[in-house]
């Protein structure tokens, strides 16, 4: 094989975000936390707050931490996504729910041959425990439009969760890198969502027939859940969990989320930059693979934090980085403020003598509660 061919084929399973995984779920392993290992009190915060592609979608009195826990008791799995409730939600409203949820790109999910005659059966499985015995959905969802629902069980002792969906033969998924298909784990829910009869059969959004049957992981501040080792493939047989290097789950990740940070040294340098004016510069940033399209950028929201770095002088940000205009996935530009410059000077954008600062290139999708009336 050629290395044009080569390049040509990783480029096209990256696009894919797949780099040749039979499994469409990224950092199914949970290996990968970019943002945080933990972060507490959330319930009231729907988004992405530990282990990357994860996201928790919230609409509840209950609160619960989050983290990327270390776990020795299931081989072969070194981490696992655990939920701990910290505020128990006893009186549940009929709107309130809670799922975890990973949102696929058309790209991703493609195999499924969905909306055709040959659509294909696709099986979601994971490992799954907690500290006392519940009753969870699993739904797969398209694009706010059709979805189908099945129950687990979860016992106290590290079980393999399987269940095999059906084909959907009526709605096709675009073969883009929009948001197609979600795989959500529901963990509590009001009558909103639990009124009807559970679809175990691909049909018409109805939000009644969502998570019926299902228990409240908020009734308790004793409540545990431990979730690692999650696969959706193909097929009816769910095949043992395909182990990555970190580094190939770590470029999956980074197609959606890539976060630059100063923790280990309190100068780190972000990105070259140049000066187009005596008052800023515009800095380049190349990030290790493809982002899904432009991204947004986050930041400690302190222009302390930031400084340029050019010709032996140091001069300190007076705005924090902002994204540019003329972003791409591929080479992300953004300016920043500052005084003393000299035009046409090259640069480095670094922390100002702190660890805290860091950059984030965002592209997540959306939250569905924000895009759709939590159809996701």
């Amino acid at each position: 094989m050629s290395r044009a061919r080569t390049f040509a084929d990783l480029a096209t399973a990256s696009e894919a975000g797949s780099l040749a995984s039979p499994n469409m779920i990224i950092n199914g392993d949970m290996a990968v936390a970019q943002r945080a290992t933990s972060a507490s009190g959330i319930g009231a915060s729907t988004g992405y707050h530990t282990v990357d592609r994860f996201v928790t979608e919230f609409t509840t009195s209950g609160r619960m931490t989050q983290s990327q826990a270390a776990i020795t008791d299931l081989p072969g799995f070194k981490y696992a996504l655990k939920c701990d409730c910290t505020t128990a939600d006893t009186s549940v409203d009929a709107a309130e729910y809670t799922l975890i949820n990973q949102r696929m790109e058309g790209y991703t999910v493609s195999g499924l041959a969905s909306g055709t005659s040959s659509a294909k059966k696709s099986t979601v499985s994971f490992y799954v425990k907690g500290n006392a015995s519940a009753t969870y959905v699993v739904e797969l969802i398209k694009a706010g439009d059709r979805h189908i629902n099945k129950t687990f069980s979860v016992t106290t002792s590290w079980s393999r969760v399987s269940i095999t969906f059906d084909g959907d033969t009526t709605t096709q998924l675009a073969q883009d890198n929009t948001q197609e298909l979600s795989v959500n784990i529901w963990i509590h829910a009001g009558s909103n969502y639990t009124s009807g009869s559970l679809q175990t059969s691909w049909g018409a959004y109805t939000a009644a027939n969502r998570a019926v049957g299902i228990s409240s992981f908020f009734d308790s501040t004793n409540r545990e859940l431990f979730i690692t080792g999650m696969q959706y493939e193909l097929g009816e047989v769910a095949t043992p969990f395909k182990h990555e290097t970190f580094g190939d789950n770590l470029a999956r990740c980074q197609r959606y989320f890539n976060k630059v940070d100063a923790t280990h040294v309190n100068n780190a340098r972000f990105g070259i930059a140049q000066m187009y004016s005596t008052g800023g510069g515009e800095i380049y940033f190349y990030p290790p693979v493809a982002m899904r399209t432009e991204p947004s950028l986050g930041q400690t929201g302190t222009a302390g934090d930031y400084a340029f770095y050019s010709a032996n002088a140091t001069l300190e940000c007076t705005g924090v980085p902002t994204i540019g205009s003329a972003s791409s996935k591929e080479c992300i530009m953004a300016y920043a403020y500052c005084s003393g410059a000299t035009v046409g000077r090259a640069a480095v954008l670094m922390a100002d003598s702190t660890t805290n600062a860091y950059l984030e290139f965002v592209q997540n999708y959306r939250s569905c509660y924000e895009n759709d009336n939590n159809k996701c």
